[in-house]
């Protein structure tokens, strides 16, 4: 067994890619060599990405990749994040402390670089903790019975004034980037999608090969204006009396306004043959069920964390965003990651601004970075987190308080993976 010193973790250059890919391909599972195309649209997709591999000698047996994103705080307001995604150790390099040395080498740059925090889609619930991650949006899917939802079959379209028709992929790239941009500056946990995403999306890169073309549909105004839009697939499948019972799987489904979002899954159930509707991952507090005649119809079939985000910056976080309530609370922040541990007055004035420095004074809660990320969203309580042990209250009340300041009217959602 060659020893942990012996194996180098360092930056890919463009001549280790290729085996770079090979080890993140079976980390995951999957075929180990991709098709050239595949290589090559990879290739394009990574090419600002910060990749990091684990080298043993001369095989690639770890991969590690960061990138530049934007998250939007509450409020609204975007801060810089660091992207991580593309972590793998192969099976035959566990427990060597590889992933370690690449999460705690990026963790320092980005923190150098001046960004907020860093930000990850969780495989795994059990993994991310240890290294002052904690999860700050949960995603929910509901499973729709559109025969028993109450809804009128015979719908044709909307009836506000507003239409629904089908796009074509090039139509998605020119309409898609500036309503997501609406969308995100209106809800916490969005993150952006940059080019080479909608690319990816509508099939110009090709990560796997083969693309079966999904379906695209965007909502308009009355006033023509675009506030919604749609990806979704039809799943086939006939019963033994010949009868269709055909499923939608959305993709995603994007929407600036509530009759955008009524209208599109209306129009999803109101789909020739569809007796299912799979709603791909929706924020838990999604309108999708109030939608419905018979809100039971919309049944949760998953619901777990989502995006899992690390403080790297505790005053910049505190202050990039809005808060529900004037009030001033001390907190105790202890990273095991050195990166920002620390004792912090926040202070939030009556217009929802926030101001936080450091203090001497006595803290009033004492929480990790873990439980601060999972609070600084507005989506977890610090009143359960005291209840589990995982947030200590150093003055009574102070979690209460700390819940009328941080929560949020609505959850946030994470939309994407990455």
């Amino acid at each position: 067994m060659t020893s942990r010193a012996d194996i180098d973790v360092r930056p890919v250059d463009e001549t280790e890619f290729a085996d770079w890919n090979r080890a993140l391909n079976t980390g995951f599972l999957r075929e180990p060599h991709s098709s050239e195309e595949v290589l090559e649209a990879r290739r394009k997709a990574f090419a600002a990405s910060r990749l990091v591999g684990a080298f043993d000698s001369g095989r690639c047996v770890a991969t590690f990749r960061s990138f530049a994103q934007e998250l939007t705080a509450v409020g609204g307001r975007a801060v810089p994040a660091d992207a991580v995604s593309s972590v793998t150790v192969s099976a035959t390099h566990r427990r060597r402390g590889l992933l370690s040395r690449m999460m705690q080498q990026d963790l320092a740059a980005a923190k150098e670089r001046g960004d907020v925090v860093a930000t990850l889609i969780s495989a795994e619930y059990p993994i991310y903790g240890r290294y002052g991650f904690g999860p700050a949006t949960t995603t929910t899917e509901w499973t729709i019975d559109v025969p028993r939802s109450g809804l009128d079959a015979r719908w044709a379209g909307p009836e506000d004034g507003g239409r629904v028709d089908f796009l074509d992929p090039e139509d998605v790239r020119k309409l898609g980037p500036e309503l997501h941009d609406r969308l995100r500056r209106s809800r916490p946990g969005v993150v952006d999608r940059d080019e080479l995403w909608w690319q990816q999306d509508t099939g110009v890169l090709r990560f796997h090969g083969a693309w079966p073309e999904p379906f695209y549909a965007v909502y308009r105004a009355a006033s023509g204006e675009v506030e919604g839009m749609v990806s979704y697939k039809i799943e086939d499948h006939w019963g033994d009396a010949k009868q269709p019972q055909n499923t939608v799987r959305v993709r995603w489904l994007i929407a600036v306004t509530p009759a955008a979002e009524r209208a599109l899954w209306r129009y999803l159930c109101s789909i020739d043959w569809v007796v299912t509707v799979k709603s791909g991952g929706r924020a838990p507090d999604d309108l999708l069920p109030l939608f419905l005649p018979d809100a039971r119809a919309a049944a949760i079939t998953t619901q777990a964390d989502w995006l899992w985000v690390r403080i790297l910056d505790v005053v910049r976080a505190l202050e990039a965003r809005t808060y529900e309530a004037a009030g001033s609370l001390v907190l105790e922040v202890t990273d095991r990651g050195g990166l920002t541990g620390g004792r912090y007055r926040l202070e939030a004035s009556e217009d929802g601004a926030g101001s936080c420095t450091p203090t001497d004074a006595s803290a009033d809660l004492s929480l990790e970075t873990g439980e601060l990320a999972a609070l600084w969203l507005g989506d977890e309580s610090a009143v359960r987190l005291a209840a589990a042990g995982r947030v200590r209250e150093e003055r009574a009340g102070a979690a209460r308080q700390a819940d009328a300041l941080l929560r949020t009217s609505r959850r946030p959602w994470c939309p994407d993976v990455f």
